[in-house]
């Protein structure tokens, strides 16, 4: 068994509850699709304030959905740890795409991350509800912890390389203009 193995099955021996066995599923149903941080996006987007944070968070999302959704997880094709630990009864409906990496925790960290560069206070409890997604994934058995490892590295580097895209367009936008 390896220690990905031993970590899961820890959860579901130390931390299963009846409690956590509602609370859990509706967290990561937050998260499907990508839902909570459309919503999050588009509301970035409406308010003149944040909308830069909108537009990093969308191009945040663009990217994991390209890179990890549509590239990495065929190429890679992890299979879940309830298709190999079959015993264990899943709390949701199973999924059926690939296990690397998590697209919830990858889209989460993604946008969290945009929220809490431009704005600390906005920022911290968006990467609570990151951290609670991404270990939610982890409870419901549907990823090894190592799917969880990579969508944060990649939502961190999505959301850098969203601020990186946001810039670039603002500078190229100004010199337009005629402001540079």
């Amino acid at each position: 068994m390896t220690w990905e193995f031993q970590f899961l099955d820890a959860i579901q021996t130390y931390l299963k509850n009846p409690f956590f066995d509602a609370v859990m599923p509706f967290i990561s149903s937050l998260a499907n699709g990508g839902l909570i941080w459309i919503v999050i996006t588009l509301i970035l987007l409406l308010i003149k304030r944040t909308r830069r944070t909108g537009f990093c968070c969308a191009a945040a999302l663009i990217f994991m959905l390209l890179f990890g959704n549509v590239f990495l997880k065929p190429v890679i094709a992890r299979v879940r740890p309830f298709d190999v630990n079959t015993a264990v009864t899943l709390l949701i409906a199973a999924p059926t795409d690939f296990s690397f990496p998590s697209g919830h925790t990858f889209a989460s960290f993604a946008c969290a991350c945009c929220i809490f560069m431009d704005n600390k206070k906005l920022g911290i409890p968006a990467l609570i509800l990151a951290i609670l997604i991404a270990f939610s994934r982890m409870y419901l058995y549907v990823h090894y912890p190592t799917d969880i490892l990579g969508g944060i590295l990649l939502g961190i580097f999505a959301a850098y390389l969203g601020h990186w895209i946001v810039k670039l367009v603002e500078t190229k936008w100004k010199k337009r203009k005629g402001q540079i």
